[in-house]
């Protein structure tokens, strides 16, 4: 479950108590979001800066691109990472004109051409690389004493984030203002090549990652969830610097950017600090709303894929309503039922059928569509036919019979546990933040617990029956075996 619920827990009985997180939200008049949370438990602060730009914002031909300036991000800006930013600027341009000149030829199949216009590149490469200062915004956080340094992209967003001695936040605000507005996309086509074979080695050569993919675009039709964030790779090998730069300065701006820092902090000084650095910034251009939306599912879709060195592996996935139905509050009482060593699918797939080896549930909520998914890791000599129908006869069950108060009490009592105890670590508690920001308003996960304390039995029964549905499944196996 990912998820921040605010709450007091005591074992038996629950008692709900709302707590309060202050939070102070502001937004800029150039359209940053800014969420502060003051926490006094250590003299840190975690900071978050969230870009609303992933790989639902791309269009055909430009899969990867938010993965590719993740990246690119960490190459410097026009004050950091470079010794000489005129001669950065010269050196640059030569690499663009050169690469404008080998597009072309690949196309057509000259490569002789190719071949010697990249190696006269590479070499006006290496010269521009002895003004560089590697790693130097990277350096200038661990120097501060920064930890948990980290930048990740997903379908929906990209996150740089770090922790920070309490003295030490501006820092942050500094470097990510200038990186917000004076990013330079060095060494552009080298890193494209390491992400080509990063690509490589985690898709395209390992059959549970090329599995995965196939699967996700047979779950999501039309909906961009079904592009990898990574990208495909036509696309990234055919990225250019310009087409990646232009995306930066349009979109990677105020108006899609969510800013959150939480621990020993001051509201009133951090919140004048901030519109020092980030209030000039044009507020960049607004996304177009995304309004294509997958067709109703005409059926059980099945995929199977056998390999060699194939793990055996059993996949069921429903595609389930946006995060803030209410429907989602029943299914994640279902995720308990189903889960971990006491839940029923552990029972009867591990220890009772000896079909697996291990199983798990994940009800994921996600912006304009959700997933309900199952997955279980086979036995070599387990019949997935025999597998498949326990899942169904379990699914079936929950439609049937209401869950027993123990078992409904003790899922409660868990998830409010797991959750009471990750407010003590501020990097959730900033990361839920951005998080749920990003999908529309923090609160929902503030709320999460009220919500899901007043599920009913019945109201699972009725969530279950509307989502495992055969018709609504997506199927997928990976076995170990000969291909067919």
């Amino acid at each position: 479950m990912y998820r921040l619920l605010i709450f007091i827990f005591s074992i038996f009985p629950v008692a709900l108590f709302a707590i309060n997180l202050p939070v102070h939200k502001e937004v800029l008049k150039n359209g940053l979001t800014v969420l502060l949370h003051p926490n006094k438990q250590a003299p840190t602060v975690s900071c978050r800066l969230f870009y609303v730009t992933g790989s639902v914002h791309e269009v055909p031909g430009e899969s990867g691109l938010a993965h590719m300036l993740e990246h690119e991000l960490f190459k410097g800006t026009k004050k950091v990472g470079i010794l000489d930013s005129v001669k950065d600027a010269q050196f640059m341009h030569e690499e663009d004109s050169l690469q404008a000149l080998i597009r072309p030829l690949k196309l057509t199949g000259d490569t002789a051409e190719v071949k010697r216009l990249t190696a006269i590149h590479d070499s006006i490469l290496n010269v521009h690389r002895q003004i560089f200062v590697k790693d130097e915004l990277w350096a200038a956080y661990q120097e501060a004493g920064g930890t948990g340094l980290n930048a990740f992209t997903t379908d929906l967003m990209t996150a740089y984030i770090v922790t920070l001695p309490k003295n030490r936040v501006e820092l942050f605000l500094w470097l990510e203002s200038d990186r917000m507005q004076n990013a330079v996309l060095r060494e552009f086509y080298s890193e494209r090549d390491v992400i080509r074979e990063e690509r490589r080695m985690r898709y395209d050569d390992r059959p549970a990652g090329r599995y995965y993919e196939t699967l996700n675009s047979m779950i999501y039709e039309a909906f961009p969830y079904r592009v990898p964030t990574i990208g495909w790779a036509s696309d990234i090998e055919n990225l250019t610097r310009e087409q990646t730069e232009n995306h930066y300065h349009k979109y990677y701006k105020p108006r899609n950017a969510i800013l959150v820092l939480a621990g020993d902090l001051d509201t009133t000084a951090t919140m004048k600090l901030i519109k020092e650095y980030f209030e000039s910034i044009p507020a960049g251009e607004a996304f177009p709303p995304i309004t294509i939306r997958d067709p109703e599912q005409a059926g059980e879709k099945r995929l199977e894929i056998w390999r060699p060195d194939a793990p055996n592996m059993l996949n069921l996935v429903f595609k389930t309503p946006a995060v803030g139905d209410e429907s989602l509050y029943a299914l994640d009482i279902v995720e308990g039922v189903l889960n971990g060593r006491s839940g029923r699918l552990y029972k009867r797939l591990v220890e009772e059928e000896k079909l697996a080896v291990s199983v798990g549930a994940s009800n994921s909520p996600n912006k304009y569509v959700s997933e309900f998914s199952i997955r279980v890791n086979l036995q070599p000599n387990a019949d997935p036919a025999r597998v498949e129908k326990i899942l169904w006869e379990e699914l079936e069950k929950l439609q049937k019979e209401p869950v027993s108060p123990r078992d409904f009490q003790k899922v409660k009592n868990s998830s409010y546990a797991s959750t009471v105890r990750s407010l003590i670590d501020m990097e959730n508690v900033a990361t839920n933040l951005a998080w749920y920001e990003m999908f529309g308003d923090y609160h929902i996960f503030l709320n999460w617990a009220d919500h899901l304390d007043s599920v009913t039995p019945p109201m699972v029964q009725e969530a279950s029956k509307q989502t495992f549905v055969h018709k609504k499944a997506t199927l997928g196996l990976l076995l170990k075996g000969e291909e067919k």
